[in-house]
């Protein structure tokens, strides 16, 4: 499956970007930011997506990240955008010169999660996989781009359906940087159905 960038659409288009058929440029705007609720309780809902929508119900999305991050927050990476209270990411978040978070978070009905780990601030490039199956999605995390490592398995409420997926980058506090997007790719679903216990009995 060919990823066709003439299928993007913007949620929120950003001031200064390049779209080409190889590379996405993404420089992004202070205070902009993905968060509904959870502990610290505010809503923030205005960083740009940039996304295609499918009816598919089992692919897989790979994009290469490459980012000058520099200031506590600035993140980029995967994202399926529903609505401003359904979604989910994949990114890497700075912290500060010594570590930065490399998590998702996932939105349902308004109230957001985040999971991370600490990596190395001099971390500057990963790639995810976005995958689908049915309802249930996965994001996974790549140093090379050949080999994954699961990041989350969740279920999406609202995402049963048509749904839209993509990229975004965003600077919650003062703040701005380039995100870079490249070895964008659609696949056959690379999450395989499970093959361990079996489910139960309905």
């Amino acid at each position: 499956m060919k990823f066709d960038v003439n299928k993007l659409a913007w949620t929120r288009e950003p001031e200064i970007y390049l779209i080409t058929e190889e590379k996405i440029e993404i420089i992004t705007k202070p205070f902009t930011d993905l968060w509904q609720r959870t502990y610290y309780h505010f809503r923030n809902d205005n960083a740009p997506v940039l996304q295609m929508t499918t009816d598919e119900k089992f692919f897989s999305f790979v994009v290469k990240t490459e980012f000058e991050s520099k200031h506590r927050f600035d993140q980029c990476g995967v994202v399926m955008y529903l609505d401003s209270d359904n979604w989910l990411k994949g990114s890497i978040e700075y912290e500060n010169e010594q570590f930065q978070h490399l998590g998702s978070v996932v939105t349902n009905n308004g109230y957001s999660d985040w999971a991370t780990t600490e990596i190395d601030a001099a971390v500057k490039s990963m790639w995810y996989r976005f995958s689908r199956r049915e309802d249930d999605y996965c994001i996974e995390c790549s140093a090379d781009g050949e080999h994954f490592s699961q990041m989350r398995i969740c279920h999406m409420w609202n995402g049963k359906e048509t749904i839209q997926f993509g990229i975004y980058a965003c600077s919650p506090e003062e703040s701005s940087f380039k995100a870079t997007f490249t070895n964008m790719e659609m696949t056959k679903c690379k999450w395989l159905a499970h093959d361990g216990q079996k489910p139960d009995e309905q």
